[in-house]
């Protein structure tokens, strides 16, 4: 099996660089474009987290199909990343799940709701990883967190909000991961919602709808600010011009997609100087980076040939068919890699599986390549 599979990877690798090649594109290596086995969701994916071979979502369905079957799943759900073999993992939120995030045994789970398997949580909870037990952690959050990320002993949450437990917190916010409490020290204030966080040893990176972080000028819309305070870091200060939806970081540089007149991935070095950008006739709403190759999804069907796009994002310069999802090389150069997801929507997130060495992609799409994939794939 593992020969077929490495077959069939060389094969897929060998018709996509056919492929760039003939369009005048430059070749790069990524994931196979055929989906893996998957459960079916009856709603929107928002949120994917992967713990060892198990991958955890989180969204507005209710429902999932597996094996010939149909079972109850309140907006919260596992399965094993290998075969796709739903698991008896049944917390259940009784609103919309936006993001997780997954640290040792426990999975954080953010959004719109106000319990979780029946106990009060205001938008934030902790669940078991194994049993979906509902754990001690609970605050009020006055909003909606858009984003979870763990990192230096902190969980760092992003989104919409005005307070946390009556304190002032305007839409970021960090709990201890040791004792759960929130951090009176980590203040940034973004101006409007965060839409995205990455977390590095040194900085954590914002992104979404602000125009200045704690008042400091050009932090528009993408900002880093300190672990621990939360203070501004000055050596990265690159504005974008359109709402951040998403951010990723690796040994490069920082990514960003964006939406806007179009949408666009823009990849930063960590200075802040824009090293290259592609362009879509739609936005950009999730990007991930694997192996030296940048993943993006998004509300896209085109991918610009140039930087320059017209009314509603369209191409004006030429495009090639990338719909849904996209990859791009280190260079910046569109590569092969097309599973061509539907819909309107198409894809919301894309999260990186590295115990698999694979990409989750979660949304409201229906079916990729023609195949039965309702809201999550997997791509190894």
């Amino acid at each position: 099996m593992r020969f077929i599979h490495f077959a069939r990877r060389v094969l897929l690798t060998i018709t996509a660089t056919a492929v760039v090649v003939a369009s005048g594109i430059a070749p790069a290596l990524a994931v196979s474009a055929s989906p893996d086995k998957a459960p079916l969701f009856n709603g929107s994916v928002y949120a994917i987290a992967y713990r060892g071979g198990t991958v955890y979502v989180g969204g507005s369905f209710t429902g999932v199909a597996w094996g010939g079957r149909n079972y109850a799943r309140a907006r919260l759900a596992a399965f094993d990343a290998s075969s796709g073999a739903l698991l008896n993992w049944t917390p259940s939120a009784n609103g919309t799940v936006r993001a997780l995030a997954v640290v040792g045994s426990s999975v954080y789970a953010g959004g719109s709701f106000t319990s979780v398997s029946g106990r009060s949580r205001d938008n934030l909870a902790r669940i078991d990883a194994v049993s979906g037990g509902v754990g001690a952690f609970s605050h009020r959050v006055t909003g909606t967190p858009y984003a979870l990320a763990a990192g230096n002993g902190r969980l760092y949450a992003g989104g919409s909000f005005t307070a946390v437990d009556g304190s002032t917190r305007r839409n970021a916010a960090a709990f201890s991961l040791s004792s759960g409490s929130l951090d009176g020290g980590w203040r940034p204030r973004p101006d409007d919602a965060v839409h995205a966080l990455a977390v590095t040893s040194s900085r954590v990176y914002l992104g979404g709808s602000f125009h200045q972080v704690s008042g400091v000028s050009r932090t528009l819309r993408i900002a880093a600010v300190t672990p621990a305070g939360g203070a501004v870091d000055l050596g990265f200060r690159p504005s974008s011009n359109a709402q951040v939806n998403s951010i990723t970081t690796d040994s490069s540089g920082v990514y960003a997609a964006t939406g806007g007149q179009g949408g666009r991935v823009l990849a930063y070095s960590t200075g802040g100087a824009v090293r290259w950008q592609r362009v879509f006739d739609g936005d950009a709403t999730a990007v991930a980076s694997l192996g030296g190759t940048i993943y993006v999804g998004g509300h896209f069907d085109r991918a610009c040939t140039t930087l320059n796009n017209g009314a509603q994002g369209a191409c004006t310069d030429g495009s090639v068919s990338r719909v849904k999802l996209a990859a791009i090389n280190s260079r910046g150069a569109l590569t092969g890699w097309a599973p061509q997801a539907n819909g309107v929507i198409g894809v919301r997130t894309l999260v990186v599986d590295r115990n698999r060495g694979a990409i989750g992609a979660g949304g409201d799409f229906t079916t990729i390549g023609g195949q039965n994939r309702k809201r999550y794939a997997s791509f190894g």
